[in-house]
């Protein structure tokens, strides 16, 4: 262990910026990264917030930060693939590699996950982490460190997208314009939807999701989300819709939205079961996936970003200095709708 200074989640509603101990011994197949960028994320908000997200409680400081990227220092034995001066990101969650889940390809979901800034595992709102190399990726010269702290979230994403099984030239409907919503967007037209309808009650999010092409904005206070659908898919319905609201009330007329033998992906998480139309599911033979995090994303997202056809930079609202840290995150607690995407530089 040794003392690094960090962002440190005291307890709820309590951070500082102070030393810690924390691991920095690298070990075979591992290496160590300067951190440059760290993205604030939806739960590391919460985690400042509310001290809990559903059985992962805050009992003891933890460091905030999973969204990385920054520069190999040091090269553990048996890697390979990386050197010294590469410039990376990090995929935050680290399986069992023995695991059953992992064995089948589904690592997101194996139990033993340990995932960075989800109690009690430390975040990398630090200057140095190690890592293992098969979750630590090289990014293209054309993608920035900026850009490579936002792979985490779009993976989410391009789960989601993968997880729909697009056809060239569908419609999608996505629920909520939020940063994630947003992502879902994108890597849905990336993945070959002709169009993607974005519904949510901000304005301002709406306006920043409509600046990708083949996004058409829906404000959910002004208009019926369900007879606009129906107008813009001559009664049929929509292709494919993902929930990324996390809004119980959304589940409510969800079913309306896709055509027969469409598809959704619950993509959001609501704080509470929600009630289930299962006869109109029936009815309509509607597939039902879901979502947690990603598995296999990464390579494709960083590919995706260097090729210029995914373009994440206009959804940075903001960037912060390390030792501003806690007024980012007071920033993000605000949750502005003209804000997606806050970032802390750590390498000045």
């Amino acid at each position: 262990m040794s003392k690094m200074r960090a962002l440190v989640l005291e307890r709820q509603h309590e951070l500082a910026i102070r030393d810690i101990d924390l691991p920095q011994e690298v070990g075979p197949g591992q290496v160590k990264i300067k951190i440059h960028t760290v993205g604030v994320c939806g739960s590391d908000v919460h985690y400042y917030t509310h001290g809990k997200i559903g059985p992962f409680v805050v009992n003891e400081p933890m460091v905030l930060g999973h969204e990385a990227a920054g520069t190999v220092v040091e090269v553990g034995a048996g890697v390979t693939h990386l050197k010294i001066g590469d410039r990376v990101c990090m995929e935050p969650g680290i399986p069992d590699p023995n695991s059953k889940a992992s064995r089948l390809g589904m690592y997101n979901v194996d139990p033993a996950v340990i995932f960075w800034a989800t109690p009690p595992v430390h975040g990398v709102l630090t200057p140095f982490v190690v890592h293992p190399a098969n979750y630590t990726f090289k990014l293209p010269d054309n993608v920035s460190f900026a850009e490579g702290a936002m792979v985490e979230p779009f993976a989410v994403g391009m789960q989601a997208a993968t997880k729909a099984r697009i056809t060239p030239g569908d419609t999608a409907v996505i629920l909520g314009a939020g940063p994630i919503g947003t992502m879902v967007a994108i890597a849905a037209l990336a993945g070959g939807c002709a169009r993607a309808i974005v519904a949510d009650l901000a304005q301002p999010k709406l306006d920043i999701a409509a600046q990708y092409q083949g996004v058409i904005p829906v404000n959910i206070r002004e208009n019926n989300l369900v007879e606009e659908v129906s107008r813009l898919t001559d009664g049929w319905g929509a292709d494919v819709v993902f929930e990324c609201s996390g809004s119980q009330k959304a589940w409510e007329t969800v079913m309306a939205l896709p055509r027969p033998g469409g598809v959704i992906v619950a993509v959001g998480l609501p704080v509470d079961p929600v009630d289930f139309d299962v006869s109109t599911a029936s009815t309509k033979e509607i597939r039902i996936e879901t979502v947690f995090r990603y598995a296999h994303q990464y390579e494709r997202s960083i590919a995706l970003i260097a090729s210029g056809r995914v373009d994440l930079k206009p959804l940075i609202s903001e960037t912060f200095a390390f030792e501003d840290s806690i007024e980012a995150f007071d920033r993000a607690v605000e949750a502005r709708p003209t804000d997606v995407k806050l970032q802390i530089i750590l390498d000045q």
